[in-house]
């Protein structure tokens, strides 16, 4: 049994994926007892705050925290929904505090899209997240509220509900935490956490979906990204040519030059490119969910002005090294890497035949691919495009929401890309 802990407060995204991979109806039992277990859990709480009183009278409890007052006990109330993995992908991961619903995911949905969560209504998670450019926003550098750039690439919201950390230096534990960060980050939605809730709460039509979504009426951040995190679950994209080709047998799914491609792509003396964008026997994530300095963003001196993972773990290992993006649509989410520095997915094909730029930390797997042919290049660039999936139904804006506000966030962001050179006056975005 898991600690009392875990089951309140919810798992995290790697433990559901594990207990989805390894044991698919483990999490549908483990919900379904929920209730007759979180009463046990009431009771004992109620006897180890009697214990404490009574044992040590002179120390004040310690308060609850926000968090824990929001989760505690509160799941949705909506009718719930299994989000089915297409070809090529494994079981979605659910946080057990989380399990979605239509109610829930509309109401995400609906959050996603409105502008009306940044400070001064113009910039929403689709502004540098939109589904005609694959969850994506098409430039190097993303803008905020009043047209700030950020430092890094917006990445990709497709199959992000398989990361196990979120943000290309995994800032986040889980896509509920990762919605808080752009609503409070200054250069993005450059909003507060309170002035979300305020948002929300004043709007008849938001207190009649959070009621209906998760039976209550107090709206608090929690249930808000909470339902962002539902909605963002369903956007997954597998079925692609290579799914159909590798997966399901269909010999004429994948090109000669895709499945040429693959080969190289798989093995150990030539790409070796899937020993970090995993390809395995039942299903391929295309990422390790690891953290890896591939010789992007370091000057000729091998430092780095964005230092990635190593300011989360201060660890010297972690020096200029970012997560392994999925290369799901890969084809369509151009520019690429963190700092959207190569334009072209052939631009990425000779990052790697160069071996990137040298420095202290560059990533053991990393050599110059030199050896390739010029036709073997443009046989794994063929085998990248064939990744190139379709988006579920029902992941565009919803119908309901103004189109005023969506034309505001469209207006307020189509200011020009800038060069990803000036890195002396960005803030970090992403």
């Amino acid at each position: 049994m898991y600690p009392l802990g875990t089951i309140v407060r919810g798992s995290t995204v790697s433990d559901s994926l594990l207990s989805a991979t390894l044991w698919p109806g483990i999490s549908e039992m483990r919900v379904k007892t929920l209730p007759k277990f979180f009463s046990l859990s009431s009771v004992l709480a109620a006897v180890i705050a009697s214990a404490t009183a009574v044992l040590s009278p002179t120390i004040a409890a310690e308060p609850e925290s926000d968090d824990q007052a929001n989760r505690a006990g509160i799941i949705p109330v909506g009718k719930p929904v299994k989000i089915k993995a297409p070809l090529g992908l494994p079981p979605i991961p659910i946080p057990l505090d989380n399990p979605p619903t239509e109610e829930t995911i509309a109401l995400g949905r609906r959050l996603y899209y409105d502008p009306g969560l940044s400070a001064d209504g113009t910039v929403s998670c689709a502004t540098c997240h939109a589904p005609d450019l694959s969850f994506r926003d098409g430039k190097a550098l993303s803008n905020g509220v009043d047209g700030q750039l950020g430092s890094r690439r917006a990445p990709t919201v497709v199959n992000a509900a398989y990361n196990t950390l979120q943000f290309w230096d995994g800032r986040a534990s889980s896509l509920e935490k990762q919605a808080e960060g752009p609503l409070t980050n200054p250069v993005e939605m450059g909003n507060t956490l309170e002035g979300v809730v305020n948002y929300v709460r004043s709007d008849p039509k938001y207190r009649a979906l959070f009621a209906r979504a998760w039976g209550r009426k107090e709206i608090t951040i929690d249930l808000v990204t909470r339902s962002i995190a539902s909605f963002e679950r369903t956007v997954v994209i597998g079925n692609s040519p290579f799914d159909r080709f590798y997966y399901r047998g269909d010999k004429k799914a994948l090109s000669p030059a895709g499945q040429r491609g693959l080969k190289l792509f798989l093995n150990q003396k030539k790409g070796n490119c899937s020993v970090c964008h995993v390809i395995g026997r039942r299903y391929a994530l295309f990422t390790d969910n690891k953290f890896h300095n591939i010789g992007v963003g370091a000057d000729t001196w091998g430092t780095f002005e964005d230092v990635g993972r190593y300011v989360q773990t201060k660890s010297a290992s972690d020096m200029g090294a970012f997560k392994t993006p999925t290369l799901r649509n890969i084809a369509k989410t151009a520019p690429y890497m963190h700092d959207g520095s190569l334009a072209t997915l052939k631009d990425v094909v000779d990052h790697y035949v160069g071996g990137g730029t040298s420095n202290p930390h560059l990533d053991k797997e990393i050599h110059a691919l030199a050896f390739l042919t010029f036709n073997e290049r443009a046989d794994l660039k063929a085998f990248l495009e064939s990744l190139t999936g379709t988006l579920p139904p029902n992941v565009g804006p919803p119908e309901d929401l103004p189109a005023a506000k969506m034309q505001t966030a469209r207006s307020s962001n189509s200011v020009s890309d800038h060069s990803a050179s000036a890195q002396s006056r960005r803030r970090q975005l992403r």
